[in-house]
């Protein structure tokens, strides 16, 4: 073989180091990251024996995009709930580290549905969690308005909801979860009822917004792709009762583009995650009853 003909060889070499490095610098940057959120062996345990949860252990840290990926019945929800303080857990603890707290603004939710209030225009819906505190909408006019352009929305505020698209109703539902400028967001499958193309373009504008506010997100999701797209930590889930299985890691840089969309590294975290999946999914144990 000639000299030449070693060239892409060794081209090929030289980029996957590169990605190495890149990857070993992103796990550096994630694992340096302040605490956030501690979940210690959570168990939640409807009624008399319907576990919904059982054991759930995770650690969030300031900065972290976590999706937790699984079939239906899994506990993902269930697990947003807990966190939120919606529900209480049957056993075992969630702690806030660092200072946050639910109670002080430091806790946005997106539901899987916009939840908007028909006969409030969507500057009054943002609003709703600042009313809530007890402030006026002209003192947080501003916030408001920041917001809403933070999700494309600039120029909507006096739109009501029924003169908008579905994706624009979400936007709307992200902006409310945002105007507290919150240091944890929830998302519930926020995306799940709307077609490819919009779903696309509100994953890459979430992350945009993700990047700009410096928040961390856990994110609901029955889909792989999305999951890679958007994380750099996956929990995958498995049903009945509702646990954790295994945690991937997608350690490539951000901002993430469609260029990593049509990668040979995502197409790869895509295929691991899947496997995981259906690992999880086959691991259910057989009702014995």
């Amino acid at each position: 073989m000639t000299a030449a003909e070693d060239l892409p060889a060794a081209g090929g070499a030289t980029s996957a180091a590169h990605a190495e490095r890149i990857a070993g610098a992103a796990a550096a940057r994630r694992r340096a990251r302040p605490p956030l959120l501690a979940i210690r062996d959570v168990t939640k345990v409807f009624g008399r024996d319907v576990v919904a949860l059982r054991g759930m252990t995770l650690d969030v840290r300031q900065g972290d995009f976590i999706s937790l990926l699984g079939p239906s019945g899994c506990g993902k929800s269930t697990a947003l709930k807990l966190i939120s303080g919606l529900i209480h857990p049957t056993a075992g603890r969630i702690e806030w580290l660092g200072g946050a707290s639910a109670q002080d603004g430091d806790l946005g939710v997106v539901f899987q549905e916009p939840t908007l209030m028909p006969w409030a225009t969507v500057a009054q819906n943002v609003w709703l969690p600042m009313r809530l505190k007890g402030r006026s909408f002209a003192a947080c006019r501003a916030e408001i308005d920041e917001a809403l352009a933070t999700v494309g929305l600039a120029g909507f505020e006096a739109a009501y909801p029924r003169e908008l698209s579905g994706g624009m109703k979400m936007r709307v539902s992200i902006a409310r979860a945002l105007v507290t400028r919150p240091r944890l967001i929830l998302m519930d499958e926020p995306f799940a009822a709307l077609d490819e193309i919009t779903r696309f373009k509100l994953n890459n504008d979430l992350l945009e917004m993700r990047a700009k506010l410096d928040c961390t997100v856990i994110f609901v999701t029955h889909s792989v792709f999305e999951s890679v797209f958007l994380s750099d930590r996956i929990v995958v889930m498995a049903a009945r009762p509702g646990r954790v299985i295994r945690e991937l890691t997608v350690d490539e840089p951000y901002p993430r583009t469609e260029d990593f969309r049509t990668s040979a590294d995502y197409a790869a975290h895509c295929r691991e995650t899947s496997a995981a999946l259906h690992e999880a999914m086959g691991d259910a144990p057989h009702d014995d009853h």
